[in-house]
Parts: structure tokens; sequence; C-alpha cells
């Protein structure tokens, strides 16, 4: 049998650091604990990524390609239980690279990079979230006029941006830890998608919807 390669040291650093930073907050977390975690030198560690920015940056550009791609299929929802799968697949994202959001403004006063390409995923973030109401208006489900599409897609944004700041200000101790996942990432769907209520077109409709949310309690 032949035995499967082991992973690349830099995907290893990758990998272990994501976890760190999850779990602890980025400026927590030094390159020292990150080595000693690996079990490896810290110049091993500094021949892959110089410096803990080189290593932020990293993982950010991993998330900024998964979550553009994800916003390229907001066209395609069409009705309440298409919205309520592509949010909740949002906030799952979100929470794999949680360390982004709990430190995001601090990550962008320090991090050049970050800086210049979150205001971009920003913007992608609030035209998806356009894109994804007026594909429900063509389909008959929503009933808004145009500023009221760019009103609500610009306000859905505000709370999937900051939604782990505010599970953060609630639970500091144990908001952004594992165990904590199902509930973070509830609420959060739950609030996105109740902003939809006012606008949809049938009773039907808006029971379904509450009949998705209701799950989530």
């Amino acid at each position: 049998m032949v035995k499967k390669a082991p992973r690349r040291t830099a995907e290893r650093i990758a990998s272990v650091s994501l976890d760190l930073f999850n779990r602890f907050g980025e400026p927590n977390v030094s390159t020292t604990l990150i080595s000693s975690e690996l079990s490896i030198s810290p110049g091993n560690l500094y021949y892959h990524f110089p410096a803990k920015d080189k290593l932020v940056s990293h993982l950010f550009d991993r998330y900024e390609s998964e979550v553009l791609g994800l916003m390229a299929a907001s066209g395609d929802v069409q009705d309440v239980e298409d919205a309520w799968f592509f949010l909740h697949s949002l906030f799952e994202l979100i929470w794999e690279y949680r360390f982004l959001y709990r430190d995001l403004n601090d990550l962008l006063s320090r991090n050049r990079h970050l800086e210049t390409h979150f205001k971009s995923i920003l913007e992608s973030k609030t035209a998806a979230l356009r894109h994804l109401l007026e594909s429900m208006v063509h389909a008959k489900h929503l009933q808004m006029d145009a500023h009221t599409v760019e009103t609500l897609s610009a306000s859905m944004s505000v709370v999937v941006t900051y939604w782990l700041s505010y599970e953060y200000v609630r639970d500091p101790h144990h908001a952004m830890e594992e165990q904590s996942a199902g509930l973070a990432l509830s609420r959060g769907a739950k609030h996105v998608l109740a902003l939809l209520t006012p606008y949809l077109r049938t009773d039907g409709q808006r029971a379904h919807l509450q009949s998705l949310t209701a799950a989530y309690t």
C-alpha cells in the first residue's frame, strides 16, 4: 500500500494557527505558541511565514476565495428556503474564520492587506445580498421597490458582518468556543432572515419562514 504523503508544513502551520486564532483571538497568539503547538522550531515557522501578519494574510486569502465563491451563488436564491440555506452557509463560513470578525477593527488597523481587501469583501457581500433580494422579488416571493432592496441589503450585510462581535460582547468567555457554534450561527441567521418577513408576499411564505427559523430555537 502506498503511504499518504504528510501534509506540507505550511498547510499544517496554517491549520493550527487558524484553530489557535479562533480559540484565543489573533492578538493573544504568538508565533512561539504556534511553534510549540506544532512541535517545530521558530526558525521553521519563519521560513514559511516570516511574520505573523503573513500568516494572517494567508488565512484571509483562503477565506476571501471561499466567501467570494459562495457570494456568486446568491443569484440562484428563489425562495425563503434557498435564502435560509444561503445565509446559513455564509454564517458557517464566517464561523470557520471567526478570528477575522472577532478582532476585525484591530486587524484592519495593523494589516494593510486586510485593510485593502476586507472592504471589497464587504462590498461583495452587500452586492450578493442585493442580488438575493432581487432574485426573490423576480420570483414573486418578495414585494419591495428598488430603494428598499438597496437599504435592506445593506442592513443584512451589517448584521452578517458584526453578528459575531455582538455574540462576543454578550458572552466574551464562551462565545467563540466550538460548543457555542450552533447557537451563534442560528441566532445570526434567524435575525437576518427575520428582516425579510414584512416583505414576503403571502401568509404561506411567512409561515414557512417561521417554521425554518423555529428550528433554530
